[in-house]
């Protein structure tokens, strides 16, 4: 089985991994790995360990050396320079009164690119711009359109639960997230209950969602007959945390009254059903 380790790059939590060629490496050690946008500055995150050949996609690059002193000053430098380059480009941005907002900017190790990252509503033609930015910084320039999700996982922010938000903390990718899971965990479908700091719908949607989408099909359909301890009533709601209904059912004194029943003191004729799940509509 080959030998890995993992690394991690700047605002990154997914771990990509690389041929040690023989070097011994520790969780935090900085290394220097060749990319496809040339030498690059990462952070082991996990140690020489051998793995199955299922596990990686080759063909594996290798890291080129640990970090130096001199490396860790040039990658301080190039943090530091980044603030200056953002004041220039937001100058330029609005002289030229482009509709774009700038997140963040970011050499590459070697200083070959400097790369500046925006969100916008549309298209912009920042062609002027690029050749007004190249002559000033005489490297060359890239400029990365990214959307409101990217925009908060760079920056980071707290989200409504008070911790930071999960694409900051430790999520490796975004993952598709609906409305259809609101609604199948019941959830109020106010955008802003539901929405994130990026007003994208919250990726801890999807957390539960295997969890909610299994017992959904075990409790009775809503609107169905079933059998209780206190006779057949019909169903007026599901909890799925709990696995309960509520139930309006006839006494025998001939009132109606609606009661509380778990999963397993009904004896249920209509459960709901995967076809239902797949006819929720995946629009407000």
């Amino acid at each position: 089985m080959p030998e890995i380790i993992g690394i991690r790059y700047k605002n990154s939590n997914k771990i990509y991994y690389f041929n040690p060629e023989g070097g011994v490496y520790a969780e935090g050690d900085g290394v220097i790995v060749e990319t496809a946008r040339g030498l690059e500055y990462a952070v082991v995150a996990v140690a020489n360990k051998t793995v199955d050949d299922s596990e990686i996609v080759q063909p594996l690059k290798s890291v080129q050396r640990k970090a130096t002193d001199e490396d860790l000053e040039r990658v301080k430098k190039n943090q530091e320079d980044k603030a200056e380059a953002l004041r220039v480009i937001r100058e330029k941005v609005t002289e030229m009164k482009l509709n774009m907002k700038l997140v963040d900017a970011e050499y590459t190790f070697d200083r070959s690119k400097l790369i500046f990252y925006f969100t916008a509503d549309g298209r912009v033609d920042f062609r002027e711009l690029v050749r007004v930015l190249a002559s000033i910084f005489k490297i060359r320039i890239e400029l990365r359109q990214i959307y409101e999700r990217d925009d908060t996982k760079m920056r980071g922010a707290l989200a409504p639960c008070g911790r930071a938000c999960c694409c900051t903390a430790h999520l490796p990718d975004f993952e598709k997230v609906s409305i259809k899971m609101a609604k199948v965990q019941g959830l109020s479908l106010n955008p802003q209950k539901i929405s994130g700091v990026c007003g994208r719908l919250m990726c801890c949607l999807k957390y539960e969602n295997s969890y909610y989408t299994e017992v959904y099909k075990l409790m009775p359909k809503v609107g169905s007959k079933v059998k209780t301890p206190d006779g057949e009533g019909t169903v007026e709601s599901n909890d799925l945390i709990k696995q309960t209904a509520r139930v309006k059912v006839m006494l025998k004194d001939g009132t109606f009254d609606v009661r509380t029943y778990a999963l397993d003191d009904m004896h249920i004729g209509e459960r709901q059903s995967t076809a239902e799940i797949d006819s929720i509509s995946d629009e407000e």
